[in-house]
């Protein structure tokens, strides 16, 4: 095998589209209080949602050993390696780690790519990459281009639930209250540097996706040509809302709706939504 793309499993894909990318993905670990689960194949996602919501205690996740990257780094020439942004996971950093061990090990080579994202964000660069590889694009071109791309790249984040944002401290229990009585969304997103922060309070979803909309076209970006993920955590009819909205107004080449993986569904909770173009 010539060429490979690696990603944590926080990079949402539906089966159809890892089998067309040949992604091949590492596990991250989800804690719910002392009880582990391994975000993989296995991993029966309606009953890690039902524990996480009857879970009373701080939810977390762990980033994957590096010999699980170094493994998969092993078996091609070439791997180009994707994770969550290193401002929000271990897993950057154990990816480099991998591999260091791959490459002391044999031939092997690997880029470890910092999405600066997680969910639809990695998935974008992941289709990304996969178009730049198809046009048989050089190795360090590939690698400048696909940073440069990132630098340009939006991600938001729109959640329903905000159970686990106290669970973790980052929300005081009254202001998860008051955000619920009043129906108010918080509107995050990337601040550019892999980090997260609040974009916007909107009332009311109809509010919230007029405000992602308009964030597409006063960000700049170029829509023609190019694609759009939206992952989704439970909330399939909200993302086909989101697809509607923004084909009327932009002309993105494709949308593709993904329904999440385990990690992404931990931290955007059920019915969260990710958005990344």
């Amino acid at each position: 095998m010539e060429r490979k793309i690696i990603a944590d499993s926080c990079c949402d894909l539906t089966d159809g589209l890892k089998e067309k990318l040949d992604v091949t993905h590492i596990p991250l670990t989800m804690r719910l209080g002392d009880k582990e689960f391994t975000d993989d194949e296995n991993l029966d996602l309606e009953g890690f949602m039902t524990e996480m919501k009857a879970c009373k205690e701080k939810v977390s996740s762990a980033a994957p050993p590096p010999h699980f990257f170094q493994n998969a780094i092993e078996k091609a020439k070439q791997s180009f390696v994707i994770t969550l942004s290193e401002k929000l996971s271990g897993s950057y950093n154990s990816a480099i780690a991998g591999k260091e061990l791959a490459e002391e090990n044999g031939e092997a080579s690997a880029h470890v790519i910092d999405s600066k994202s997680a969910a639809a964000g990695e998935a974008l660069v992941a289709i990304k990459l996969w178009e730049l590889m198809q046009n048989g694009m050089a190795e360090n071109a590939i690698v400048q281009t696909i940073n440069r791309f990132i630098d340009d790249m939006k991600t938001y984040f729109l959640l329903e639930s905000y159970d686990n944002l106290q669970k973790n401290g980052r929300m005081s229990k009254v202001s998860g209250a008051i955000a619920t009585i009043l129906n108010i969304k918080l509107l995050m997103g990337s601040d550019g540097n892999g980090s997260i922060a609040l974009v916007s309070k909107q009332r009311g979803i109809n509010k919230a996706i007029e405000k992602i909309v308009s964030l597409i076209k006063e960000s700049g970006r170029k829509t023609e040509g190019e694609n759009l993920v939206i992952s989704h955590c439970n909330n399939p009819d909200l993302a086909e809302r989101l697809t509607d909205a923004i084909r009327r107004l932009y002309n993105f080449k494709e949308i593709f709706v993904i329904p999440m993986r385990g990690l992404s569904s931990m931290y955007a909770d059920d019915k969260g939504i990710v958005l990344a173009f």
